[in-house]
């Protein structure tokens, strides 16, 4: 260990400046960055020039976020690694729904609605009839769930992107099962759409060759006393983004069938049973930290 700088010793160099009564956590989090960052750099052999224009890019990126624009979580979203980090928060048993990426687009409050009640107020675009159920491991029924879920217009645009065009709550609302298990509302086919692209992000899926898209999907989270809770999407089989979702959102078990009805109330039919898992059934653990050191960290590096 030095006290001066090196290349050979950087890592080192940078570490050694921590303090001994910090959160473990947030050293051991750091003391990881700087180990990898510094890594990066020397094996892609990083020239000034190319740092600057990184410089650049996240300085961009920052000066684009709003209150209703949030273009770290967007760049985060298509690297994968907020599928990443969903994914290693997220880890089922064999037989249950995955999760997947939460998105910008929830709106808290939405109404409570009957079983069977059309969420799509304006009446637009490809009806759906969704239905399907709510169980355990074993397959019993879980009463008490609430469905939270909205999606997109047939234009590829949610209500809160357009408030004075889309009624508001338009796909949005909450189901609450019986004791079957069972839901049921109608909604509308949704339709795959880019995510904004015209910033920094988007400039940057550009040069890299890649599109903007998401394919067509919606979006559920599931609560229960007593289960874990689940964000998940359902999609839409044959979309043409299905195996080049921007943000990687797709999982294969979470394509769900479209069936065309005739003769019905919908255009469509959608099935899918969300399989929920027992709060206990999977305790997140870790040797090097508790979860509050963890809640520390994060708070620390937030100020």
């Amino acid at each position: 260990m030095t006290a001066y700088f090196t290349e050979e010793g950087s890592v080192d160099a940078v570490n050694a400046r921590m303090g001994s009564d910090i959160n473990p956590r947030l050293a051991e989090i750091m003391t990881c960055l700087v180990r990898h960052l510094h890594a990066f750099a020397k094996e892609i052999q990083l020239t000034q020039e190319e740092w600057e224009i990184g410089i650049d890019f996240l300085t961009r990126t920052g000066q684009i976020c709003s209150g209703e624009r949030q273009e770290f979580i967007l760049l985060s979203d298509t690297l994968g690694f907020s599928m990443l980090v969903d994914a290693i928060n997220n880890r089922r048993p064999q037989g249950a729904t995955e999760n997947t990426v939460f998105g910008p687009f929830h709106v808290l409050g939405a109404p409570v609605r009957q079983m069977g009640d059309t969420i799509s107020l304006d009446g637009k675009g490809e009806s759906c009839l969704f239905e399907g159920r709510v169980i355990d491991l074993d397959g019993n029924p879980i009463a008490g769930a609430r469905i939270d879920v909205w999606s997109d217009n047939d234009e590829g645009y949610y209500d809160v992107q357009q408030p004075d065009i889309q009624p508001k709550w338009n796909n949005r609302g909450i189901f609450v099962t019986g004791a079957d298990g069972r839901y049921s509302f109608i909604g509308i086919k949704p339709v795959s759409y880019p995510i904004p692209d015209d910033g920094p992000v988007g400039q940057m899926l550009g040069h890299l060759g890649r599109h903007p898209y998401r394919p067509a999907h919606t979006h559920y989270m599931v609560t229960a006393e007593g289960y874990q809770k689940l964000v998940t999407h359902t999609f839409v089989g044959e979309d043409p983004y299905l195996t080049s979702d921007t943000v990687f959102g797709v999982k294969q078990s979470l394509v769900a069938p479209f069936q065309s009805v005739r003769d019905g109330k919908t255009i469509w039919r959608s099935h899918f049973d969300f399989v929920l898992v027992p709060e206990q059934g999977i305790a997140y653990h870790d040797e090097t930290s508790t979860t509050g050191e963890k809640h520390a960290a994060a708070q620390d590096l937030c100020r």
